[in-house]
């Protein structure tokens, strides 16, 4: 019999959340209809008019694509509807959204609602991450979402690609559930995933290797020296994808550009650090635990290494000794 991520999730709250009396289920379930409204519309670019530019710039200073624009709305009205849910935070969106839901609202979700979206217009796997944090008590606003990634509910990506693969954590291991189109409904096909101990392929965008830290070029070199292939493919959920199943690391290193790093630490680095460790792996910021980072805004940014135990430690052990 299979297993579908809404029957899953359930059981995991009565493991894990006995006293959530069905909130925690119905937010994921918000997240799962959501990333279905998404895929939808992704597996209809071409044939409708979703694909290019909406003509704006976000707060990233990003040029927003119309689908960076549905798929902010589509998680924003889903979640927002869900008792639990009192704030959201997007990449999309400079403040948080918050709900005025002081005795239900349980909940903050952090999200990037379409990850790698400049690539969807060449067919290029692209995602959706998330992160949920639990609101501390009489804490609200911005104030609220500034926890470390260690204090993390639950987090997870959806990757759009020849499947649609809805992987999640809340804790207790990393499972992963693939869209089956006949049913509509994500059904469970990898059971406590665990990321290999060690790969064999890194994953970074070389082009700015020359302004890289001169560490970040050593541990590059010493592993093309071990036969370490290349593999980058620009959207940073289908590259964490590849390193969660295969092994291996992904690096994307402070450059003179960016030298406080590129990625977002809260719905970016955070969940899929916690997802990292939940599959046996390690992610840091070139110094420290991607985890134990506590934020100070709510867009802030953070080099990143994840991926296998042993290759993250390798770039440790390299680091200390220059």
């Amino acid at each position: 019999m299979i297993v579908t991520v809404q029957q899953h999730i359930l059981q995991q709250q009565e493991d894990l959340f006995p006293a959530a009396r069905g909130s925690f289920s119905s937010l994921l379930s918000g997240m799962t209809l959501a990333t279905k409204m998404i895929q939808a519309k992704i597996r209809r670019a071409g044939l409708v008019d979703i694909v290019g530019s909406a003509g704006d710039i976000n707060v990233q200073g990003e040029t927003q694509q119309k689908l960076d624009v549905y798929a902010n709305q589509a998680l924003l009205h889903c979640l927002g509807t869900r008792e639990s849910v009192a704030i959201l935070v997007s990449e999309e969106n400079e403040q948080p959204v918050t709900i005025d839901r002081s005795d239900t609202g349980k909940y903050v979700v952090v999200f990037d609602p379409l990850d790698g979206s400049s690539n969807i217009d060449v067919n290029v796997s692209v995602g959706t991450i998330f992160s949920i944090l639990r609101r501390p008590d009489q804490v609200h606003g911005e104030a609220a979402v500034m926890q470390p990634g260690w204090k993390q509910v639950a987090a997870g990506y959806v990757v759009y690609g020849s499947s649609s693969i809805f992987v999640y954590t809340a804790g207790q291991g990393v499972f992963g559930f693939t869209l089956d189109p006949d049913i509509g409904a994500f059904v469970l096909s990898y059971p406590n995933l665990k990321m290999p101990e060690c790969g064999t392929y890194y994953s970074v965008n070389e082009a700015n290797a020359d302004t890289f830290p001169h560490n970040y070029r050593a541990y590059l070199q010493s592993l093309r020296s071990d036969g370490y292939s290349s593999r980058y493919i620009g959207s940073l959920v289908a590259d964490f994808h590849r390193t969660l199943l295969k092994g291996g690391v992904f690096l994307y290193p402070p450059t003179q550009k960016k030298p406080e790093g590129k990625l977002r630490l809260l719905y970016e680095a955070n969940p899929l650090a916690f997802l990292a460790e939940q599959a046996g792996g390690l992610a840091i910021d070139g110094h420290r635990r991607i985890l134990d980072i506590v934020p100070t805004a709510i867009h802030q940014r953070t080099p990143l290494i994840i991926g296998s135990r042993s290759e993250v430690t390798r770039f440790q052990q390299l680091t200390a000794q220059s």
